[in-house]
């Protein structure tokens, strides 16, 4: 039997009361945890929900690190730790150039601002004791820094055939104990594969415009795919970097299709090494909710 995942969801104004009914709905069915991406303050999100489900664990995947100060992060993420009885894992990450520019934002490097924001976070006098820290990742040196001062590490959009290698980084102890190892998956539900597979294809191609997707999935091997992209924004032509993204890619970094096809693409990634596979949801034939009816339906 197929093991189930756990569940990406976003509160979004105007639906906020009713993604939280979605949150017990989620538990209820049985799914093992809910993680809140940046999208309107999954942090918040998961201060609602340490009160609004009872069992689940649940976390944000991820929250910008750069978008508070360290001791107001420490101090957030504490209560929730304490609050919800320990089910919280406090998923974090470095962003991406355009979203900082967006905000004014100048960064340093990767490493160096998350080694020292973690180190940052631990040293916040009196804000009670900390959840589980888990580190948003894509290639093999982010990896191995979340393994030496995080408690876990969270993938979004990644390739799942090259898991084998990203994941060999890590040492036994973290591939097989407690060390958590997520990856948030693009998910389709559909009988019509083709409209499952666009509506994949659309939400990918904003990552595909961005330069660290593009070297995590050249190192993935799809050398081909990323210098398409790259040269279609060279001339311009942003509207033709749909077209250069593959439908090998498109497969190897989401699921779409029949509730069959779905189903068995989670077990691939258990097996590929994804110990937590986050699914995100999307419709073609309607909005968040739809998605996830459409998703619950494969378990009914």
């Amino acid at each position: 039997m197929t093991p189930m995942p756990a569940m990406s969801l976003a509160a979004v104004p105007g639906r906020r009361a009713r993604t939280l009914e979605l949150a017990g709905e989620i538990e209820r069915r049985g799914f093992p945890g809910i993680y809140c991406p940046s999208l309107s303050d999954g942090l918040a999100l998961c201060e609602d929900l340490a009160f609004a489900t009872r069992e689940l664990t649940f976390g944000t995947s991820i929250t910008p690190i750069y978008t508070r100060h360290v001791q107001d992060f420490a101090n957030a993420a504490s209560f929730i730790h304490e609050v919800s009885g320990g089910r919280f894992r406090f998923g974090i990450g470095v962003s991406h150039g355009p979203a900082l520019d967006r905000l004014g934002i100048e960064p340093g490097k990767p490493l160096g601002d998350m080694r020292r924001f973690v180190s940052d976070l631990k040293a916040v006098p009196r804000a009670g004791q900390l959840p589980p820290l888990v580190l948003a990742t894509l290639r093999r040196r982010m990896i191995r820094l979340a393994e030496e001062i995080g408690d876990g590490m969270v993938f979004a959009n990644g390739a799942r055939s090259h898991m084998a290698d990203s994941l060999g980084v890590l040492s036994a102890d973290a591939r097989d104990g407690d060390f958590f190892i997520g990856n948030m998956i693009p998910t389709c539900v559909g009988d019509d594969r083709a409209a499952a597979a666009a509506v994949n294809r659309r939400t990918l191609t904003s990552y595909a415009m961005l330069p660290n997707y593009r070297n995590y999935w050249r190192e993935a091997g799809y050398e081909e795919e990323m210098a398409g992209v790259e040269a279609a924004i060279a001339a311009g032509e942003p509207d033709r970097v749909p077209d250069c993204l593959s439908d090998r890619w498109l497969a190897d970094t989401t699921l779409f299709g029949s509730p069959a096809e779905v189903r068995e693409g989670i077990e691939a990634w258990f097996d590929a090494g994804i110990k937590t596979p986050i699914i995100v949801p999307s419709s073609a034939n309607g909005g968040q909710f739809a998605a996830f009816e459409e998703f619950f339906s494969i378990w009914d």
